[in-house]
């Protein structure tokens, strides 16, 4: 297919295709004295954000509603896919596209920093010539036209960097805390003057969901030890590599801080064997997989096997032997599947049912889960102690309908385990 290509300059503008249902804006540089952290800032008509949820960068990629998008590509471009749709029938007037350098130098050093907008058969580009001595630049707005949507061409610079331009665009600072924010790789730093205040970490967002999600179940006031635990077979490789591990573990981390009587998270990797990492808040999450257990390894490490047992096992240990207590506990079990030890797998989860231990299995991708499968159908146990679901790709699943379905079997165990004693008030 032939582009349709129209260039822009600043101030002027385009329609987009109108026939298109979907838009794909990118943002990019050729050189960059630091890394670019790109942003979305979805307003009103009043030019605000109607709540910060529809400011989208790395450590928030969509809008509650999925309209927008982020993907980061690299250090220096990522991409936003727009529902065309679905942000001509909300409240959204425009979504007003920015980069900011996380790191010294001015959008004076950048070279070759452009926007573009696909849609359809038609891009629209727009190339930064104007030499902007500020840290922060609005590149463009992709406004409502009618029943169609323009791009409009802006290259305005903001002083201060990303709390100015926040502010700007109605995301609340709060001028005297101090902050973390998280560019494309994935690097949490303690921020500058110029950007402290923004508290926005990728886990304080994630808390936000969760509660959400507690209090939809009423679990708002309990408080649980919480555990996650990671395959790391040797069918795992990819999804280690691809950093979708370290992902999850943020997303349960998140749990850990808002539900554990001390926010700390328990975390075990198995294999054919199985170890006890060290334990984590939500202020040592960046890099963990990668400085833990960055993945699968069949000599010097656990193995390339899955020996669900093992770690079973030490976990029931742990918590009822070596460390016993009157708070519930909560475990999140990660495994790609290859399940096969059934008789073991079950008599474990059959001698934990008398103990105050819930086991929130999730499969990662479409596999051969075993008895996991059949979980409500396992008879013996003294409560029902454990749910399971599978998902086919965990980076495609929002942070809403994750905590939903984490939280959907454990309350009716709550009661249940009240009810015959294992969990006392």
């Amino acid at each position: 297919m032939n582009l349709n290509i129209i260039k822009l300059v600043s101030g002027s503008n385009a329609k987009l295709d109108e026939a298109s249902s979907r838009a794909v804006v990118k943002i990019s540089s050729s050189t960059s004295p630091a890394e670019l952290d790109i942003s979305c800032f979805m307003v009103g008509e009043n030019g605000k954000v109607p709540a910060d949820d529809y400011f989208i960068f790395y450590n928030q990629p969509a809008d509650p509603g999925r309209i927008v998008q982020f993907n980061a590509i690299d250090k220096y471009s990522g991409e936003f896919a727009i529902d065309l749709r679905a942000l001509q029938k909300s409240a959204i007037d425009k979504c007003v596209f920015a980069a900011t350098l996380d790191g010294p130098g001015t959008f004076a050093d950048v070279r070759g920093c452009r926007i573009s907008a696909e849609a359809a058969d038609t891009e629209l580009v727009y190339e930064v010539t104007e030499s902007n001595a500020e840290t922060s630049l609005v590149l463009a707005e992709l406004y409502r036209h009618g029943d169609s949507f323009k791009l409009r061409a802006v290259g305005r610079g903001f002083h201060g960097g990303l709390k100015p331009l926040a502010e700007a665009h109605g995301v609340e600072v709060e001028e005297e805390a101090a902050a973390a924010y998280s560019g494309p790789s994935g690097r949490v730093a303690e921020e500058p003057a110029s950007r402290a205040g923004l508290n926005l970490t990728k886990i304080d967002l994630l808390k936000e969901k969760v509660g959400i999600s507690l209090r939809k179940q009423n679990l708002e006031q309990e408080k649980a030890r919480v555990a996650v635990v990671f395959d790391a077979s040797g069918s795992m490789s990819n999804l280690y590599a691809k950093g979708v591990v370290q992902r999850a573990f943020e997303r349960i981390l998140a749990v850990a801080a808002s539900m554990d009587d001390d926010g700390r998270l328990d975390v075990w990797f198995f294999a054919t064997k199985s170890k006890r990492m060290p334990s984590v808040d939500e202020h040592g999450y960046e890099d963990y997989v990668k400085k833990t257990y960055p993945g699968p390894k069949m000599f010097g490490g656990l193995g390339i096997g899955n020996n669900e047992p093992v770690v079973m096992a030490d976990i029931i240990k742990k918590y009822t032997k070596e460390e016993p207590g009157a708070l519930p506990v909560y475990i999140v079990f990660f495994s790609d599947g290859g399940i096969y030890e059934t008789p073991k797998i079950s008599k474990l989860l059959i001698q934990s049912s008398k103990h105050n231990i819930f086991w929130q299995f999730v499969g990662l991708g479409n596999a051969d889960y075993g008895v996991l499968r059949e979980l409500d159908d396992l008879q013996g146990r003294h409560v029902d102690n454990a749910d399971f679901f599978a998902l086919d790709d965990l980076d495609e699943v929002s942070d809403e309908d994750l905590y939903d379905r984490l939280f959907n079997e454990y309350p009716r165990w709550l009661r249940e385990a009240r009810e015959k004693g294992v969990v006392r008030s």
